[in-house]
């Protein structure tokens, strides 16, 4: 990884705004235009938004470990680097290709979320039946707008961060401006009324919004996967991203508070995109509805299009470090992404459709696994180098270790939810199929690489990499 010269490095060009943008938009994404109503029946239009509270803090907290390592090893990768450090190979291997199964989920997750919101702008468009899976018929005017988006996010990504970023920011405004309308519309034009009954199910109901709220946020690590590409100070990196999860918490309870001002409990029962029957209701008019579904298109396009960097970042990093084939270790020359990272994640972005919708909640269950296992093993990370190198450089550091602790705890009852038994479990054969495919596949790539590359050449590499530039008591060199 150190071997790189300056025709194999990224480029530094992501302002403080790009930073904030491309977290909070990954973390928006579209889930709030289906889901706002979910929320409010299950724990009541307060219960609901103390939930959401209770999640932001705690996902806070998991992002304060990230926040502090981010900006003491601010390496392409992230969690990878984090990890080694910590826990050695094996470790990172494991944490790396977690994340990577959480974010080719959400990638695969809005493929097919694409063409199902074109279908409530346009109802009539299913046209050339294909086949049935799960129960669920897949016509090919479906698949084609859902492997059309792939393919413009597939290039925007391969054209380079600069442009990604700028789409990021035009897309984020987007959903900026649609949520301020929703807000100003339940402000004046709602009742509070309707918020009745704040609360449903008392402590049970708020708990079964808040093991929502981590795969909701998820979003907030794609900054350290893309740190060498960020060009703003080590310590302030850290606070960005702490201010992109209060704003996704901040963004969360304020559409609750908007559709629950809107609609009542059965009016939301009934609704099949609550947000925007809500927007609809507040305005009097279909176009306020159509408005909050583009702006809800914005929030599947910024949630892509952070995922793709994230993931891409990711795959790079491992085969930088011999962990992965080599190829996918390629920067381009002139555009300087991880293009044969982007395109392997493009075909699985374009495969995605031709599976039809079922697919998709296996894909994120299994998915939201993978992610919670990264929080645990960075959480982790955090402690163990607090007590192995206190003197480490950490240009954000976090106040107490008692952070890192919380973390800890917190995320490993998040994978405990996964588990069979708990009200949050993997459904079998579907879900536990997807997990353990990919396990087997990670475990397929780990004997291959120790074969091919000689079972420490990943270590050597990533000891060059990693201490080579942040080792104890060494000053930066960017």
């Amino acid at each position: 990884m150190s071997q790189h010269n300056n025709n194999e490095s990224f480029v530094r060009v992501l302002s403080r705004k790009d930073v904030l943008v491309l977290a909070f938009g990954a973390m928006i994404g579209w889930g709030w235009v289906v889901l706002a109503g979910s929320w409010v029946n299950s724990a009541g239009s307060l219960g609901a938004m103390l939930a959401f509270l209770l999640g932001g803090l705690l996902v806070i907290l998991v992002g304060l470990t990230y926040s502090e390592l981010t900006s003491a090893m601010p390496l392409v990768g992230g969690e990878h680097v984090f990890s080694y450090r910590a826990m050695g190979v094996t470790a990172s291997f494991i944490c790396t290709w977690a994340i990577i199964l959480g974010y080719v989920s959400v990638v695969a997750f809005e493929a097919v979320a694409l063409p199902t919101v074109v279908e409530y702008l346009f109802p009539n468009y299913m046209k050339g039946f294909l086949w049935n899976i799960a129960g669920w018929d897949v016509y090919a005017s479906w698949v084609a707008i859902g492997v059309l988006g792939s393919i413009l996010i597939t290039v925007v990504n391969y054209l380079g961060i600069r442009l990604a970023a700028f789409l990021q920011l035009i897309f984020t405004l987007g959903i900026a401006l649609v949520g301020l309308v929703l807000m100003f519309g339940a402000t004046f034009n709602g009742s509070a009324a309707n918020m009745h009954p704040l609360f449903v199910n008392g402590i049970k109901g708020i708990f079964a919004v808040a093991i929502m709220t981590p795969f909701m946020f998820v979003g907030f690590d794609v900054i350290p996967q893309a740190a060498e590409e960020i060009n703003i100070p080590y310590k302030t990196i850290g606070k960005i991203l702490i201010l992109s999860v209060f704003l996704a918490a901040l963004w969360y309870i304020l559409v609750i508070f908007g559709v629950s001002r809107a609609l009542t409990a059965a009016q939301m029962s009934d609704a099949s995109l609550v947000a925007a029957d809500a927007m609809t209701a507040l305005f009097g008019g279909a176009w306020a509805g159509k408005l909050l579904i583009i702006g809800g298109i914005c929030g599947i396009l910024t949630s892509w299009n952070g995922f793709y960097i994230g993931g891409s970042r990711a795959i790079y990093a491992m085969a930088q470090a011999k962990m992965l084939p080599a190829f996918l270790g390629k920067l381009h020359p002139k555009y300087k992404t991880p293009h044969n990272a982007v395109l392997l994640i493009g075909l699985l972005s374009v495969a995605a459709p031709l599976f039809g919708r079922k697919m998709l909640v296996w894909l994120v269950d299994a998915g939201g696994l993978g992610i919670v296992v990264a929080y645990f093993m960075v959480a982790l990370s955090f402690v163990i180098l607090r007590k192995k190198e206190p003197n480490m450089i950490r240009p954000f550091k976090v106040g107490s270790v008692w952070i890192g602790y919380i973390a800890v705890v917190f995320s490993l009852a998040f994978v405990l939810l996964y588990l069979p038994g708990s009200p949050a479990a993997l459904v079998w054969p579907f879900e536990w199929m997807i997990f353990l495919g990919w396990s087997v596949l990670g475990l397929v790539f780990y004997i291959w690489a120790r074969l091919s590359y000689g079972k420490n050449e990943a270590d050597r590499i990533m000891r060059e990499h990693v201490l080579g530039k942040f080792g104890n008591g060494k000053q930066y060199s960017s």
